[in-house]
């Protein structure tokens, strides 16, 4: 049975890799799904502190997520539609490969603040910042998520 734990939560953990791209599935809590199944195991790999110290992390980074490019395009003077014009972009850069998924949500967040009645400079300064929040964003989750990944693998 301790196989089936195994594959489950290597099965989360990869899902929340993918999820810290795709804005449609919560990367780190699917990643801390995978620590916490590891729990079923016949010997519990990890104690309360260090699941709870997860916890806290998880929800954190799943906080900023949300927060940092909200915050980083209006820092930098964007507006909604900004915010929007990034995450569209991010879904249709995804199908355009790695390239996309690093440029869709910065032209979507110029188009978007075009569409807001934006000159093109205030246009062009609100995606950077879109730009940056989604970055530290992603890779925030990248790191948690590896990291989490790592102590699964250690846990056989």
């Amino acid at each position: 049975m301790d196989i089936f734990w195994i594959v489950l939560g290597g099965l989360l953990m990869v899902i929340g890799l993918v999820g810290c791209f795709l804005p449609v599935l919560p990367g780190p809590p699917l990643a801390f799904m995978g620590l916490w199944i590891q729990q079923l195991k016949s010997e519990q790999p990890f104690d309360a502190r260090f699941l709870w110290t997860w916890a806290g992390i998880t929800l954190l980074v799943t906080v900023l997520d949300y927060w940092m490019p909200v915050y980083s395009t209006k820092k930098f003077g964007g507006s909604k539609y900004g915010i929007w014009g990034c995450t569209i972009g991010l879904i249709i850069g995804l199908w355009m490969g790695p390239l996309g998924i690093v440029f869709g949500p910065f032209v979507g967040a110029f188009v978007g603040e075009i569409i807001a009645n934006q000159n093109s400079s205030n246009a062009f300064k609100a995606a950077v910042g879109s730009f940056v929040g989604f970055l530290f964003s992603t890779l925030l989750k990248l790191i948690a998520c590896s990291i989490m990944i790592w102590y699964w693998a250690a846990s056989w």
